[in-house]
């Protein structure tokens, strides 16, 4: 087996204008020995205070038995709060509109909270939206990224990461976000190019964002031991804590290691996360620093599959068989930062400002796409050593007004923004080889050499300026929300062999937004928007009689109407919409842009409290999804790669009166039918998993203690669990057992 020399060393720093995220790794490495020393001199005062008690000490007593109050720099309001049962947050962040309480936003969101993340016991962001009808996941367990669908289209199958990070794009994790610093992931369902810009990758299916965890006014230290199947355990340590005369600064750190065996076949995983977010609650000024290090590991990782033209896909293997050969394996490192900081000029004007950046380094050497050759399930894959460098830095700064005219109470923020992006590449191939989905086959190593150059083979910068302003009538009642984004999307394409651009592009649009709340009864919102979002247009390729024409960005269409109905303890939402996305194809020797897809869906969701000590969530997305536009007859009207028709989600939970502290947790996961290829010939089954749990909460040694067990795929199915757009399929995981004990010192 060749040495794992696994990170690239050849990027070069993009020509950014803030520090380069080259840089992050030694900034990362101070800020963490600045944070020790603060949080060690916290510990000992801490400790002093404890060994010498004082009316100040009997009075923090009293406050630690009150509610746990979060800090938010929001000042669109405090929508961080959890909803009845603790699972979803009451609002969530509209991109450039700020914090908004759902009942009243004009779109269709989900915010989970920190809570419902510790009770999954989620490792990723992926396994927390695995519990929301309208996502679903085409990344693979045990494999190396997360990737998503949202309506029916793509998000995060790129180089380039597309989850957000407090609202901003460039900063999230590349590959995968682990849940370790997230105190809410949320979802804004449909295109958002106004409220986010446009996704460093042309999705516009949804946003996925990660609000990142802050110090709470109570202090915190968790820790939590954790083990899952077969031998994968681990821990997680959680601490919080506030300084200053008015606490106004904060310090949250979250760090985890974990290792061992995954369920998979001759697979291994190493994960390593270190988190700290700073903050500072003045007056008048707000600021925030976030410094993220990350790094995962793969023994033998797994891979999406494709099969061969012609062939029906085989039956899905047991869960834990594993194609990839022993000897490969991967390694991501994560490196992210970002600061971000507010002042309010007058009670009515406040000025924003926040930068940020992050670096990915990517090497693996692994079997690349196994195509299933026949229906007896034999393979071929082709491995190969890879490296990636990904460089990603945003900014972006602007001004929130609060005013009134009349009876019209208006919100308006103005904001400008740019994007930047490098991606370097380098490979070297090995010889094929074969094996069986049903019995993998091992074959000897192959010592491939790590490639000698890493070189840049794409540059994009997206800049642009949004104005938007929401308009509140009738003690708000009635909603209006206005706004316009204009977009510039800048984009380069370089030969790996020689450096020289193959491909340019330099083309902006811009992409309205109308959204509509009306609420005849204060428990009773509904809603209408038209929104739009924007992908990058393609260039004619050489093949065609207008090679290298370039076209302007593909601006896809959303139409929704909703209502959401709360019942005190439980909230009810009802969504129709209709998202048409154009696209370019070859027509004969032509290339235009007369392609199109076309998605039509019906979301009913639910979540909070049935009964005291019952809580739901779950929800039923219908999709009824169409190439509406093609260049062939045998894909005109078919269903687009990867999008089912039905996806169901029930979860339920039960506060025993039996055994007081236990719950126990239920959820059922179905997905359709989904398609392989654009002529719907080839396809996967639909499938659904029924997973298990149980919590319980107690007191050990006078410590808050809550042990945790759940069982993922409780019947053991095996299944290929989703299709990306490009047709790779996946298999589902198979049985898992995760157990954890937290406990707050």
């Amino acid at each position: 087996m060749p040495t794992k020399s696994y990170l690239a060393t050849t990027h070069s720093a993009p020509s950014s204008f803030i520090p380069a995220p080259m840089l992050l790794k030694p900034l990362a490495i101070a800020l963490r020995m600045a944070f020790t020393g603060l949080l060690t001199a916290g510990f000992i005062g801490h400790a002093q205070a404890q060994t010498a008690p004082t009316a100040k000490q009997e009075v923090a007593e009293n406050i630690k038995m009150l509610p746990e109050v979060k800090v938010s720099a929001e000042r669109s309001g405090d929508v961080s709060q959890p909803y009845a049962g603790g699972q979803v947050a009451r609002g969530g962040r509209l991109g450039l509109l700020g914090n908004t309480d759902v009942m009243n936003s004009p779109f269709s969101t989900s915010s989970y909270t920190a809570q419902m993340i510790e009770d999954q016991q989620a490792v990723t962001a992926a396994d927390v939206l695995a519990r929301d009808s309208s996502v679903r996941s085409t990344g693979q367990t045990g494999g190396i990224l997360d990737a998503f669908f949202i309506r029916g289209f793509p998000i995060g199958e790129g180089n380039v990461g597309e989850v957000a990070f407090d609202g901003q794009y460039g900063v999230a994790p590349n590959y995968r976000v682990f849940s370790d610093y997230a105190e809410r992931i949320e979802v804004i369902k449909g295109p958002a190019a106004l409220l986010y810009g446009m996704s460093p990758n042309s999705g516009i299916g949804g946003v996925i964002n990660i609000v990142p965890k802050r110090a709470s006014n109570v202090d915190l230290t968790r820790f939590t031991a954790d083990y899952s199947s077969n031998s994968q355990a681990g821990g997680h340590l959680d601490m919080s804590r506030r300084f200053g005369a008015d606490r106004q600064f904060g310090v949250r750190f979250n760090g985890s290691h974990h290792q061992g065996n995954t369920p998979l076949d001759n697979q291994s995983r190493k994960a390593d996360v270190g988190a700290v977010a700073l903050d500072y609650q003045g007056e008048r000024f707000r600021a925030s620093l976030d410094v993220i290090d990350q790094q995962e590991q793969f023994d033998a990782p797994s891979r999406p599959f494709l099969a061969a033209a012609g062939i029906a896909v085989p039956s899905a293997p047991d869960g834990r068989r594993n194609v990839t050969q022993a000897w490969g394996w991967s390694k991501i490192k994560d490196q992210s930062l970002l600061l971000r900081a507010e002042y309010d000029i007058s009670d009515k004007l406040t000025l924003f400002a926040n930068a940020g950046g992050a670096q990915s380094d990517v090497a693996r050497l692994s079997d690349q796409m196994p195509t299933i050759l026949n229906t007896a399930g034999d393979t071929s894959s082709m491995p190969m050593y890879f490296k990636f460098g990904v460089e990603r830095s945003s900014a972006d700064t602007g001004l929130r007004a609060r005013f009134d005219t009349g009876s019209v109470r208006h919100a308006v923020t103005l904001q400008t923004s740019v994007y930047h992006d490098q991606l370097s590449r380098g490979s070297t191939s090995g010889t094929a080889v074969l094996s069986n989905i049903y019995s993998p086959v091992g074959r000897p190593s192959q010592n491939l050499s790590a490639p000698a150059l890493v070189p840049k083979i794409s540059e994009t910068k997206l800049s642009g300026v949004a104005l938007a302003d929401t308009l509140s009538m009738f003690d708000e009642r009635v909603q209006v929300m206005l706004g316009v984004r204009q977009q510039q999307v800048k984009s380069d394409n370089f030969s790996a062999a020689t450096g020289a651009v193959t491909s340019s592009y330099d083309k902006s649009a811009v992409t309205p937004l109308l959204g509509l709340v009306v609420k005849p009864w204060k428990n009773v919102s509904f809603y209408a928007n038209y929104i739009e979002g924007l992908s990058k247009g393609d260039v004619a390729p050489s093949t065609a009689s207008n090679a290298g024409e370039a076209f302007a960005p593909y601006k896809s269409k959303q139409h929704e109407i909703g209502v959401k109905i709360d019942h005190g303890s439980l909230i009810t939402t009802v969504s129709a919409f209709q998202i048409e996305k154009p696209g370019g194809q070859l027509t004969g020797n032509v290339f235009a842009v007369d392609g199109e897809q076309r998605n039509r869906g019906l979301e009913v969701n639910v979540y909070g409290e049935a009964a005291p000590g019952v809580r739901w969530l779950g929800g039923v997305t219908l999709l009824d999804a169409k190439l509406t536009k093609t260049n062939s007859s045998a894909t005109l009207g078919k269903a687009p790669v990867g999008v089912p028709s039905l996806q169901a989600n029930m979860g339920a939970e039960w506060d025993t009166s039996w055994v007081p502290g236990l719950t126990l947790t239920g959820s059922l996961i179905h997905t359709g039918k989904q398609n392989v290829n654009q002529a719907n010939t080839q396809s996967i089954p639909a499938w659904t998993r029924l997973d298990l749990g149980a919590r319980y909460r107690t007191k050990v040694a006078g410590r808050s203690t809550t042990f945790r067990a759940n069982i993922l795929n409780a019947f053991d199915r095996n299944y290929w669990s989703g299709v990306a757009s490009y047709g790779g399929f996946v298999q589902g995981a198979p049985r898992t057992v995760m157990l954890s004990a937290a406990v707050d010192f």
